[in-house]
């Protein structure tokens, strides 16, 4: 409901609570409580923190196998929820609708975001992965000036919509029925059902069943957690802001270090889209994850393995002795 927030977090069998969390609600200037969650590194190295940006309809109890292996690898680890899905603030009064006004609003849940950060003393340097939504978020909010980090690696990031899932005209028709004052209601055959709690058998998101299923239980354990399809308005908000990461010269905009890895199979947005956005970039380049679908960080062992070594390669750490300081050991 909108003006509720969710403060804790939800453990499901064989998804436990990554050690130390701590999780706070973060009040954006627009005044939507968000849920954010902060884990320290484990004790050794430490090489700063990582901020994990979800996709649309996400929520950060997906991502504790992610977290921790940033942990293992000496980094502190922060998460949130966007507005309007997982334990933030809604935007309607239907829990279940997937939407906001418009997509530079996300620009606010950034800078609450980072502004906790900067308040807590998290440890720097900053670094993102973002997934999707999240990473056209990132990308968008980049264009109209720096931010706080040093390097950023985009998971299927959404620059363009697979056919599979919107039509060319998607956005031109989301762009006539939001002036016709239809913004709050869903798109055309859309309705309040997670796309996460849809049978395996043919999903969009993962090769990888046992994953696909623990989400599955997460949102089985916490339904609140979920959303189902998108509202016009947000339709109308993606394909602006797509439209405007694709214009010509807006890539090269980019100064802050990009990975950006595609899915060799993904039927939620254009790898080919992704492919022509990063051949634009002045410091930045693009890997494809043959045989992965959408969600490559919740994908089967073999591709993950790929993903993971990836940005273990791109985000500084391992032997990198000069930027490390320790993290000491908690007394048993």
């Amino acid at each position: 409901m909108a003006g509720v927030v969710r403060t804790d977090l939800v453990e499901t069998p064989g998804n436990p609570i990554p050690d130390g969390t701590s999780s706070v609600v973060v009040r954006t200037a627009d005044g939507i409580g968000l849920r954010l969650a902060h884990w320290p590194a484990m004790p050794g190295a430490m090489w700063g923190t990582v901020v994990l940006m979800q996709g649309r309809a996400e929520f950060m109890e997906k991502y504790f196998e992610t977290v921790e292996h940033f942990r293992g690898r000496g980094f502190d680890v922060v998460s949130f929820d966007w507005r309007g899905q997982g334990g933030s603030e809604r935007l309607t009064r239907n829990p279940h609708k997937g939407h906001v006004r418009r997509f530079t609003d996300y620009d606010l849940d950034i800078e609450a975001v980072f502004a906790e950060m900067e308040e807590r003393g998290r440890p720097r340097p900053w670094f993102v992965v973002a997934h999707s939504m999240g990473g056209a978020i990132l990308l968008a909010k980049l264009g109209r000036g720096p931010l706080p980090i040093e390097r950023a690696a985009l998971s299927a990031p959404m620059l363009g919509f697979s056919p599979d899932i919107a039509p060319g005209y998607a956005g031109a028709a989301a762009a006539t029925l939001a002036w016709l004052g239809l913004g709050r209601m869903f798109i055309p055959g859309g309705g309040p059902n997670s796309i996460a709690m849809k049978p395996f058998a043919n999903n969009r998101l993962s090769t990888d069943a046992a994953r696909y299923e623990r989400n599955a239980a997460i949102l089985t354990a916490a339904p609140d957690l979920g959303i189902g399809d998108p509202t016009v308005d947000w339709i109308d908000g993606a394909s602006r802001m797509m439209r405007a990461l694709s214009a010509p010269g807006f890539a090269r905009k980019i100064k802050v270090p990009l990975l950006i890895l595609a899915s060799g199979v993904d039927r939620v947005v254009s790898t080919r889209v992704t492919e022509r956005f990063a051949s634009g970039l002045k410091t930045g380049d693009a890997i494809i994850i043959k045989g992965a679908r959408h969600e490559l960080l919740m994908e089967s062992d073999i591709c993950r393995a790929q993903v993971l070594a990836a940005l273990d390669a791109f985000i500084p750490g391992g032997q990198r002795s000069e930027r490390a300081v320790e993290v000491p050991a908690v007394p048993a």
